[in-house]
């Protein structure tokens, strides 16, 4: 069988599966995978965020079956992966003080830093734009198979467009299975929402897309770090607020990271989003519809008895173990057949503003307010 992972550019039969669950021991799989991104192929791999989608980042016609896999749309920018904080000057065309900076001190971690795009990376892979966002990731697995391949890897999520991104090989499989070469499973990711990105070719930079690290360690770094201006609905704007031309990042569609339930959201946190949702849940089950709720541990007896189908993130206080089981959640909610999914947000401190952002996006950017 010649299972070559093109996906709707040609047929597979299977994803292969490679477990990995030690760089040094299972280097013959890494190095397999290695070698498929090297012809051209997709290979989904785990990184501390969230699983990628792995192409290599200077073969235009790779990057393109990125997009035919996961029907995204080529206005919908793509993310470079490095193993090394030095391969940066492969890959953008000038690397100023403050990206080394800043390179330094999250690197490498869940930080994507926006650059002038380098001659040796496609336009493809920037939506047709001259700016490419970069990032070292911290999961061992990825950076040996980046530096298996010896090219830098274009990865975005890897699931359908818009669907809730995979935070497992399981999660990639439900989407993916038969439209990429192969997924290292490294099992589950630690982070569980995407990285941060932030834009260096302005000045004062600005935070395009909150995640793994907060907008508080990146003003502890630069103090002058802007957020991206805010929609109406609390979604920043795409990539091409005021005029800048394409988007520079990707995730700003302000519906993205969705399940197929629909996710009613209250915006708040405390006694006022619990009783919020307790009122949705049971105004849901009245109309029949199956009530999937996405709550901390304190709250999941007040759902449970209006008739919700609960998923527990955690201790309220953890927001940490709070991101990691999010977009799990989603999933195990849609597996349960349920026909929307109650959750509230939680806060904008640290990883909230994150958290905040990915629900409003699931959410198509229609927040209900919690009112006391």
């Amino acid at each position: 069988m010649d299972n070559t992972g093109t996906g709707p550019t040609g047929p597979v039969e299977r994803t292969e599966v490679l477990t990995v669950s030690d760089v040094e021991h299972d280097a013959s799989a890494i190095e397999r995978a290695a070698a498929m991104l090297r012809a051209g192929q997709l290979v989904a791999f785990p990184t501390e965020t969230v699983y990628g989608l792995g192409a290599d980042a200077t073969n235009p016609t790779a990057v393109a079956r990125i997009f035919a896999a996961k029907q995204r749309p080529l206005s919908d920018p793509l993310i470079v992966h490095l193993d090394d904080p030095a391969a940066l000057t492969q890959v953008v065309e000038s690397v100023p003080e403050v990206a080394r900076t800043l390179a330094r001190r999250f690197w490498p971690g869940p930080l994507t830093l926006v650059l002038r795009r380098g001659a040796a990376i496609p336009s493809l892979v920037t939506a047709g734009g001259d700016t490419v966002g970069v990032r070292v990731p911290a999961h061992p697995v990825a950076r040996a198979l980046i530096r298996a391949a010896g090219v830098p890897v274009a990865a975005p999520s890897a699931n359908r467009f818009m669907h809730t991104s995979p935070t497992t090989a399981g999660h990639v499989l439900a989407d993916l299975d038969g439209r990429i070469a192969c997924v290292l499973d490294g099992g589950p990711c630690a982070v569980g929402v995407e990285s941060t990105v932030l834009d260096l070719t302005v000045d004062p930079p600005v935070l395009l897309r909150p995640g793994g690290v907060a907008l508080e360690q990146l003003r502890g770094v630069l103090p002058a770090v802007l957020l991206a201006p805010q929609r109406a609905s609390g979604g920043p704007t795409n990539g091409d607020q005021a005029g800048r031309g394409p988007a520079r990042a990707p995730g700003q569609l302000e519906r993205h990271y969705a399940p197929r339930a629909r996710l009613e959201l209250v915006d708040g946190v405390g006694p006022a989003a619990v009783t919020a949702l307790v009122a949705l849940t049971q105004a849901a089950v009245a109309r029949a519809e199956r009530v999937g709720a996405l709550v901390p541990d304190d709250e999941v007896a007040a759902l449970a008895a209006a008739g919700a189908h609960v998923v527990a993130l955690g201790p309220a206080d953890n927001l940490t173990e709070i991101a990691r089981r999010l977009y799990a959640g989603l999933r195990t909610l849609d597996l349960a057949g349920v026909d929307c999914i109650v959750c509230h947000t939680f806060g904008e401190a640290g990883l909230g503003l994150a958290l905040r952002d990915r629900l409003l996006r699931a959410a198509a950017g229609h927040p209900r307010p919690a009112t006391p």
